[in-house]
């Protein structure tokens, strides 16, 4: 019989199951006794975790948040999922916004239960009160996201891939956007900012308009990311959602109006310093951005429901009018609008030249679209 070391606040009962037993210390702290199943790998590899995440809380004095979920259960699975190198791998935005997000509707209802006692009936009625709380959007993301960790759970033993109960359903998606700016309709709103106060937010439109980078991206550049070559200044940075590298490039007109931006800080930012601030002086957070852009969009256009991420958008709409090659927007969006990418990355290496290639074809489609206009 092979003997493994001990592990503290850990036994083996005589029914040949290991428990974790917490002292009152640990309790005040957040620690449940728990039945951690029979002795075995996957019992003393949740033992050692308990007693890690014990010793971490000890000495950072924080107390436990974890819910002590059954062995096997859904949340068991998902909280062990967490510990993984795959998840650690996925994108931050992708984990938050995706898996965690939806994550609050299903740990209510389905945590403490192993996967194989879910019905068709139990998703069904979580997708109903989703889609009347929260709308088409969040409920398709949340049968998304349950799919995927059904296939997790499967991978890991827990059920078998082919029951998903979920797919039964009809996992209806929202209509995608299509509203788009024109570029004087946003360089009005960038006066109005101006004329206002918004100094960052109109640097920050310029910027999105030419670099075509989320408004999440942009509003977290930083001085760093900022280089220059022969024909101008560009961004060198990462897409917040996919981690894949993108970059930049700034019209003449955009350069003009951040050096202007920057005068008006007094000292310009150097570093990791984030390069958009609101009007109090603060780098820009998702909230405070869109709060802006909302009051200077009304302050422009009374009435428009167009948003901030719409820009990113127009610019790709006027580059495929401008016949650019979908892999090159590819290179410039750092999305997967191509259906080579890596095969393209291979045989792109001038990337920057591959951007601006992509900015020459917009100014092409945006003379297009005027004639089209109506």
């Amino acid at each position: 019989m092979v003997e493994h070391p001990r592990i503290p606040y850990s036994r083996i009962k005589a029914d040949s199951r290991r428990y974790f037993e917490p002292t009152a210390k640990m309790k005040a702290m957040g620690f449940e006794a728990r039945a951690l199943g029979p002795d075995g790998p996957e019992a003393r590899a949740e033992a050692l975790r308990l007693y890690e995440a014990w010793r971490q809380a000890k000495a950072t004095g924080t107390t436990s948040s974890e819910k002590a979920y059954p062995i096997g259960s859904i949340g068991f699975a998902f909280d062990r999922y967490r510990r993984t190198d795959a998840w650690a791998a996925k994108a931050p935005m992708t984990r938050k916004k995706d898996w965690e997000w939806s994550w609050r509707f299903i740990e209510p209802i389905f945590g403490d239960v192993a996967p194989s006692t879910v019905q068709i009936e139990d998703i069904e009625e979580l997708r109903a009160i989703v889609l009347e709380k929260r709308g088409l959007h969040t409920a398709n993301r949340l049968i998304k996201t349950w799919r995927a960790l059904w296939q997790v759970m499967s991978a890991m033993g827990y059920c078998d891939k082919n029951a998903d109960p979920s797919k039964i359903i009809r996992n209806t998606a929202p209509k995608g956007r299509d509203a788009t700016w024109k570029p004087g309709e946003l360089a009005r709103i960038g006066k109005m900012a101006w004329r206002l106060g918004y100094c960052g937010l109109a640097a920050l439109l310029a910027c999105c308009w030419d670099t075509q980078f989320s408004p999440g991206d942009a509003r977290l550049l930083k001085a760093s990311q900022r280089n220059q070559d022969a024909r101008g200044s560009y961004f060198l940075t990462r897409r917040g959602k996919t981690g894949r590298e993108v970059i930049g490039t700034l019209s003449k007109r955009s350069q003009r109006i951040m050096a202007a931006y920057l005068e008006t800080l007094g000292a310009e930012p150097m570093g990791e310093a984030a390069i958009f601030r609101n009007r109090s002086g603060q780098p820009y957070s998702s909230d405070t951005l869109g709060d802006d852009f909302r009051a200077v969009r009304e302050a422009a256009f009374p009435g428009d429901g167009r948003k901030l991420l719409d820009i990113r958008r127009s610019g790709a709409v006027e580059a495929i009018a401008g016949g650019a090659d979908p892999a090159a927007v590819a290179a410039k969006m750092g999305n997967t609008i191509d259906k080579n990418r890596l095969e393209q990355e291979t045989y792109l290496p001038n990337r920057t030249a591959t951007v601006r290639r992509v900015d020459e074809a917009r100014k092409l489609g945006r003379r297009k679209l005027r004639e089209n206009e109506t």
